[in-house]
């Protein structure tokens, strides 16, 4: 039966302005070098220039097959706004001026998002692909992927360049391999994109 593997990894580390740090482009290099041994068949990137930069940088380390493009639905997002009854307290802020319309067309987008890439692979060869997209997008994912509400893709937070896996196949629930992965990456770059604390 035909899987769709989906490598799925936040941008590398970036500036204030979303340019790539040098340890952005280091980590983006080390998720290359990761997947390299991989048949990947495509490698896809949100719009923002954080994202288009590591998924070159990633293919510097990838063997070039693979066609390197934009996906408009992986765009940073936010993939679902709870009615304000269900929005738990600490989340209240970050939520405060939503408006519906945004809400709505923040929803399109997810769901646009797991209509193109969280469905098995049409015909009997397997898919590889690699998703270069931001935090919320991966946790929409990964919820989708659990058939979890969707307030969960609350908290559900990644590091860059931080590897998530994804199998589908047809007639079957996903199949969740890993979720933010670090190993690729040396001590001194990994958790960047999380708040500073103590880290395991």
């Amino acid at each position: 039966m035909a899987t769709r593997h989906l490598y799925i990894a936040r941008h590398g580390d970036a500036d204030a302005f979303g340019t790539l740090t040098d340890t952005g482009r280091e980590q983006a290099r080390l998720l290359g070098k990761r997947l390299a041994h991989l048949p990947i068949t495509a490698v896809w990137h949100s719009p923002l220039p954080r994202a288009a930069d590591s998924a070159r940088q990633l293919n510097i380390l990838l063997s070039g097959s693979a066609p390197v493009a934009e996906a408009p639905e992986l765009i940073d997002h936010v993939p679902y706004v709870p009615p304000v009854a269900e929005i738990p307290q600490p989340w209240k802020p970050f939520f405060d001026g939503y408006d519906p319309e945004e809400a709505a067309a923040g929803n399109k987008i997810a769901q646009a998002l797991t209509a193109r890439f969280a469905t098995a692979p049409e015909g009997d060869m397997d898919v590889h692909e690699v998703l270069i997209t931001h935090a919320y997008p991966i946790a929409w994912l990964i919820r989708d992927a659990l058939q979890s509400p969707p307030i969960r893709w609350l908290g559900l937070d990644s590091a860059n360049a931080a590897l998530t896996v994804i199998e589908h196949r047809p007639g079957t629930p996903p199949t969740i391999v890993m979720v933010n992965d670090l190993s690729h990456l040396r001590p001194d770059l990994r958790w960047t994109g999380f708040p500073p604390t103590t880290r395991p």
